[in-house]
């Protein structure tokens, strides 16, 4: 599977709603995430712990888009990727009609995401 048939697969899945199946499916072991480049989380459990939280605290999903995205494969399943997202949501943290925009910053190896960053206003 090509890198860009992995990123289309995991956008999908996160677009149908199957957030941490995907999460489970395409995070590597030793994965790092981070918000605006802070804050690193580090392992898979502290992530999906933090993952598991974001959708626990949504009450009301309203709808996703992906805006753009591009692929720079270096190997098989390997090479940095990024995904611009656009989300509309009810959350008990970010309030009621929460839009956010962000862009998604990944490193893949192996078919696997090894390093993620968020960025967001």
């Amino acid at each position: 599977m090509s890198l860009r048939q992995h990123v289309d697969d995991l956008n999908q899945m996160i677009l149908n709603g199957a957030i941490m199946d995907a999460f489970e499916k395409y995070y590597a072991e030793n994965v790092v995430m981070s918000e605006n480049n802070q804050d690193h989380r580090r392992g898979k459990d502290a992530n999906r712990e933090y993952e598991q939280q974001f959708v626990d605290g949504v009450k009301a999903f309203h709808g996703a888009e992906i805006r753009s995205s591009a692929v720079n494969e270096t190997g098989p399943g390997t090479g940095t990727t990024f995904s611009e997202w656009f989300m509309h949501f009810d959350h008990e943290h970010f309030g009621d009609d929460a839009r956010l925009e962000q862009v998604a910053v990944q490193k893949w190896e192996n078919g696997q995401i090894i390093e993620e960053t968020f960025y967001h206003g």
